[in-house]
């Protein structure tokens, strides 16, 4: 797969900043078929690159199968391929890189959809965490285009304990003493970035998975492995500057948050036409289903369906699971 960038040229923000020279990292997998009837769109989580996203949500032996669907993954601002902190010069990279929100991904996502492919209609858009955010943004200001949405482990609105999280997050970052504000240079942040790891070690897996020690399947002997094996090197690839670029996007998550609804989060919702499943795991401590069944029962006609695991936000990495959420997914996609 490669990395193709998509030029937005100077690239008006909805919170009132212009990103110059914006560019949209994306790959596609799959041929767009003559009637361009075939499209899925699969946009990026946090921290993924589009190489990332394909890998853990498509193949031949998945519900999104390249020789049937042609897939576009675009990659949301300041994941590291589209513009963000790491790759745009001054006076916006680094720390002062400005906020991006989930519809601002849309309206870029939008752009290379139309422009670069001349696609009217999508067949899906699907994907996890924060690409479930972007996935009902998608279907709440593109109603007519949408034709069935699945997100997976995420929400249309960031939760206040999901917030509680998040500042830790930030916290563990900005209390290094080589932060310095963002211009750390090349002396990054590291003991903050360790931190913020074995913060999200305790988030991203369910309480359940610990205790019956599943860490072992990735060849932890102990939980403390495990974080330093795994959740540590997850991070210490990122640069610093892009995990908090992504975390203010993430933290100010609102589907209502749009000139088009006037911040009424349940008008958003019933804004959306597409036919809909939502997954979210059964123990997943950031994105419960009690929210999936709040978004459900405003969104016409769709289905909050849980995913029965204990392997919490981190269930689409599970092959069992990764099973649960196909089925979903080819029933959206069931002609």
């Amino acid at each position: 797969m490669e990395h193709k960038l998509f030029d937005l040229g100077d690239f008006s923000l909805q919170k009132g900043s212009v990103l110059p020279s914006a560019q949209l990292g994306y790959t596609t997998l799959g041929e767009l078929n003559e009637a361009k009837d075939n499209v899925v769109i699969c946009p990026t989580w946090f921290t993924a690159t589009p190489t990332d996203t394909a890998t853990w949500m498509t193949g031949e032996n998945r519900a999104l199968k390249p020789s049937k669907y042609f897939i576009i993954v675009p990659n949301h601002f300041g994941a590291a391929v589209s513009s963000s902190p790491s790759n745009t010069p001054p006076p916006f990279g680094k720390g002062t890189f400005p906020r991006v929100t989930a519809y601002d991904n849309i309206n870029a996502q939008y752009r290379l959809v139309t422009e670069e492919f001349g696609i009217e209609k999508v067949r899906l858009v699907t994907s996890w965490s924060m690409g479930a955010s972007q996935t009902y943004a998608w279907a709440a200001l593109h109603p007519e285009m949408v034709q069935a949405i699945a997100p997976i482990s995420g929400s249309a609105r960031t939760a206040h304990y999901n917030k509680v999280f998040l500042h830790a997050l930030i916290r563990a970052i900005t209390a290094d003493t080589d932060w310095n504000d963002g211009f750390y240079g090349d002396k990054p942040p590291v003991r903050g970035l360790r931190t913020f790891a074995s913060i999200y070690a305790g988030w991203g897996f369910s309480e359940a998975f610990y205790r019956e020690e599943l860490y072992r399947g990735f060849g932890a002997g102990s939980a403390e492995e495990f974080i330093e094996i795994f959740w540590d090197p997850f991070y210490l690839k990122c640069d610093a500057n892009d995990l908090l670029a992504q975390i203010q996007t993430w933290m100010h998550n609102d589907l209502g948050d749009h000139p088009t609804f006037g911040g009424d989060f349940d008008a958003a919702l019933g804004a959306i036409r597409a036919k809909t499943i939502i997954m979210n795991a059964e123990t997943d401590r950031y994105f419960p289903p009690i929210d999936s069944e709040y978004e459900a029962a405003r969104i016409p006609g769709a289905v909050a369906r849980p995913i029965p695991t204990i392997w919490g936000h981190m269930a689409p990495f599970n092959p069992v699971d990764q099973a649960f959420i196909d089925q979903g997914i080819m029933e959206l996609l069931a002609d």
